[in-house]
Formats: C-alpha cells, sequence, structure tokens
C-alpha cells in the first residue's frame, strides 16, 4: 500500500537499476549480479544474520537509490541493492532495497545442518556467487534446505589485499570508464526527477472525513505511540472490542506496530485511513465504554 504506482522503480526494479546505471538491456543487469562475487562486510542489516555485501569487482557495483516511502512488506530471503550494497533479507518485514530476485535462508531456526553449524548461515568476509533457478527449483530448494537436503557449492578460499590492489591498478581503465558511465546515468535519472517532481517526493495524507469530528465527553482516546503510517485498520466502526485486542497495524522504522484497545468499548470513530501518515501522540481511534 506504501508503494507509489508512479514512483521511478516501478513497475520493474530491475528496469530501474539497468537505467540508473547506464546499462543497455535488463540482460545485462542480470550478468552483472551472476557474475559478481560480494564480499560480506556485515550481518543482521535487516535482521536474522542478513549479510550486507559489495561486490568485489568494481565493475559489478551497481548502485540504487532505496524506496520512498518503504515497503510495508518484503518476502523472507529477497535480494535486494540499496546504495551499492547487496542484501539478502533475513526474514519477511518491511524494507526498501531494490529487487533483484530471491534466494534461499540464510537463517535456520529449527536445526543445525551441515551448513548451519550456528542460526546464521554467513559470516564476515565470506563471498557470495548466485546462479540462477526457475521458480519452482527455488521453491524446492527453500524446502529442502533447512533440511540438510540441498548441499550448497562451499569453497575455502583467501583474500590478498596486495593482489587485490594489482588487479585495481591492472584495470583502472575500464574500471574507471564502468565508474564514469555509471555515475553520467544516476545524475541524468535524478534530473529526471527534478523535471516531473519526484526528487522531492513528500507523501500525502489520505484525508479521512471523520478526523475533524467533534468527539463527545466519554469519548476514550486511542492514540498513536510513534510517528509512521497507517499500514492496515483492523476493526470497523460499530465493532466491540476487549482490551488488548488490536485496533490498527501502523509501519514505523520498518516496523509493523500494532495498536491495541486501552480497555473494552465499542468503536465509534477511525480517524486514519489506511496509508495516511500519523504523529506520536495523534488520536487514530476512538472507543465509547460499553
Amino acid at each position: 500500500q506504501s508503494v507509489r504506482a508512479n514512483a521511478p522503480w516501478c513497475p520493474s526494479n530491475l528496469e530501474f537499476i539497468r537505467r540508473i546505471n547506464g546499462l543497455d538491456s535488463i540482460a545485462d543487469v542480470k550478468n552483472i549480479l551472476f557474475s559478481a562475487s560480494y564480499l560480506v562486510m556485515g550481518l543482521g542489516d535487516v535482521y536474522l544474520g542478513a549479510p550486507v555485501a559489495t561486490p568485489i569487482d568494481p565493475r559489478h557495483r551497481l548502485v540504487t537509490t532505496k524506496y520512498n516511502p518503504a515497503r510495508t512488506w518484503t518476502a523472507e530471503n529477497s535480494v535486494g541493492i540499496g546504495g551499492s550494497y547487496l542484501c539478502v533479507y533475513g526474514m519477511e518485514g518491511p524494507g526498501g532495497y531494490q529487487f533483484v530476485g530471491r534466494t534461499l535462508q540464510m537463517w535456520n531456526r529449527y536445526r543445525q545442518t551441515k551448513e548451519f553449524k550456528q542460526p546464521w548461515l554467513l559470516n564476515f568476509f565470506d563471498q557470495i556467487r548466485f546462479y540462477e533457478v526457475s521458480a519452482d527449483e527455488l521453491q524446492q530448494i527453500r524446502q529442502d534446505f533447512p533440511q540438510g537436503r540441498y548441499p550448497i557449492k562451499i569453497e575455502e578460499g583467501h583474500f590478498s589485499l596486495s593482489e587485490y590492489q594489482e588487479f585495481i591498478a591492472t584495470n583502472q581503465d575500464s574500471i574507471a570508464a564502468f565508474t564514469a558511465q555509471r555515475e553520467q546515468a544516476f545524475e541524468e535519472e535524478l534530473t529526471r526527477w527534478h523535471a516531473d517532481g519526484q526528487f522531492n517526493y513528500v507523501q500525502e495524507d489520505v484525508i479521512d472525513d471523520n478526523e475533524e469530528a467533534e468527539l463527545p465527553e466519554d469519548a476514550i482516546r486511542v492514540d498513536s505511540s510513534v510517528s509512521g503510517s497507517v499500514w492496515q485498520t483492523q476493526v470497523k466502526v460499530g465493532q466491540t472490542v476487549k482490551a488488548g485486542d488490536v485496533l490498527l497495524i501502523l509501519e514505523s522504522m520498518k516496523m509493523e506496530i500494532n495498536i491495541t484497545a486501552n480497555t473494552a468499548g465499542k468503536v465509534t470513530h477511525l480517524l486514519k485511513a489506511d496509508g495516511a501518515r500519523v504523529q506520536a501522540g495523534q488520536t487514530l481511534v476512538v472507543l465509547q465504554t460499553i
């Protein structure tokens, strides 16, 4: 609900990545993704052992912007690029990286296997390589891998800083050409955003007719505990609720936050519609005691 249909990265994240990096085709994006060796620089970027990694070869470093506003839902183990970093989402939840695919699990909460000596799959300075499979193949892999029935290819290796510096020096001309092409395409994309008003995009509130309604003196106000946006309304006007029942779910800081009834009562007003922005302390729902 938070993803705007006219955003520059819609309807295709891959096309957006192609355009903002100055590549000729989506096939070029895929070729880079499947040729790159991603060096794991951190873990837990978006929970549960999620790696944040960057390609060792600078000619494989695709650059993107993030979603604005962020998505309210991302599938577990989606693979995305944000800035110059690649991340595999360790669990489902909100997110903003541009999608390039989906892969197998980064975290195994249920059992130890040959690959999972601990709950997380990867460690600092591991290198990741991807290869393409069909949707049906991935579904089967995702069923088998946490059970220890899908062996992934793991090789011991080393990273030599001196060898890497020599590699950079040897390929400096092609690296510079790729970087210049990417930077030019990025600037051209931002110029288009300035021209069509996307650069300074600010999410507009969804206006609700009840927002300015006069409330009775005995009204019980349920306020927002944080600033964010309404992701999903769980109740209807006239519905009876118990203390602790979830009334709304907010999205804030890449988290889903339940807004619950502080007492039993009947819902008389819903002051914010789905998609509306809210501020901490703002009244969202009004109850009447019964």
